[in-house]
């Protein structure tokens, strides 16, 4: 019987498993999809499907950069579990996985998991082994590419939590000029600030802020006339909290971000400017899944 490309869609739907595994489970299985369901199974080839409603968020952040620090990319994939990040089939996969990505000209994660793995298969084939493998949800879940005429510095904290690319606009191309990237790719990564400078503020967040601090004033039982100097000074100040080069350096509080790429730029006799900044967290923005231990257990015995 003749296997079509639909017969092994509706497989892989149907079991999770990867495109070449289903073609050999239905040619093996001579198009009876049931059998090859069961043979799948036998294989431990449809473990994907059975963890799908799990949560992954937990997991490592990776970089990978080019030789002269003008293209890199940051990239997250979650496991459900601490201890499988720690896994080293799953570094290796997180590796892989930036290494493609600095290499493509994939635009999102579906088009990167498409691609051709150098174990000669497409990476959602690949992950979907790893996850048979493994025993537990894996998520190729983002990925952000970052390319310039100038230079990037990238730094990875707390063994792959947290990962930062900063692109720094400038004519230089130095060590001492990515030293000074990758202080400040860790200040983003400690401090999280929302914008790079004040010209990047959003005008709704001015606008929502001000109202919060005015209430807050009116709440104070401040008198009205003195409220908008009162609003003026708070804001100043939690811009100086949110825009990465109104920051206090946190290596030394005496200066600012903003003066220590002055300081560096004078040093370095060329200008410098920081322009992109991607700060990539792992587990940020998933809701995490409360589990009782005790029925934890009870569902792992039954």
């Amino acid at each position: 019987m003749a296997i079509t490309a639909q017969m092994v869609k509706e497989l892989r739907e149907n079991t999770g498993a990867g495109m070449m595994d289903c073609k050999k489970a239905l040619q093996e299985a001579e198009g009876n999809m049931e059998r090859a369901v069961d043979i799948l199974r036998e294989k431990g080839l449809s473990k994907a499907a059975k963890k799908a409603d799990r949560v992954a968020a937990e997991g490592l952040v990776a970089i990978e950069m080019n030789a002269d620090n003008t293209a890199a990319v940051v990239v997250e994939v979650n496991s459900e579990t601490d201890f499988v990040a720690k896994n080293e089939d799953f570094k290796v996969f997180v590796k892989d996985a930036a290494e493609m990505a600095l290499a493509s000209e994939a635009k999102d994660v579906a088009a990167l998991l498409a691609e051709t793995h150098k174990e000669g298969k497409a990476l959602q084939d690949v992950l979907n082994d790893r996850v048979a493998k493994i025993g537990e949800k894996l998520d190729l879940r983002r990925f952000e590419k970052v390319t310039t005429e100038g230079q990037i510095a990238g730094y990875i904290h707390g063994g792959g939590k947290i990962g930062v690319l900063v692109e720094l606009l400038t004519s230089a191309k130095n060590d001492e000029l990515i030293a000074m990237g990758r202080d400040i790719a860790m200040q983003v990564a400690a401090m999280n600030p929302k914008y790079v400078s004040r010209n990047d503020v959003d005008p709704e967040y001015i606008a929502h802020e001000t109202e919060i601090l005015t209430q807050q004033a009116l709440n104070e039982g401040k008198p009205a006339n003195i409220v908008e100097k009162m609003i003026k000074g708070r804001l100043e100040k939690q811009l100086k909290e949110v825009c990465l080069l109104e920051q206090p350096f946190v290596k030394n509080g005496d200066l600012t971000v903003k003066q220590l790429v002055a300081e560096t730029a004078k040093k370095l006799g060329t200008e410098i400017e920081v322009g992109r900044v991607v700060r990539f967290e792992v587990g940020e923005g998933i809701e995490k899944k409360e589990e009782n231990f005790a029925e934890e257990v009870a569902k792992q015995l039954k």
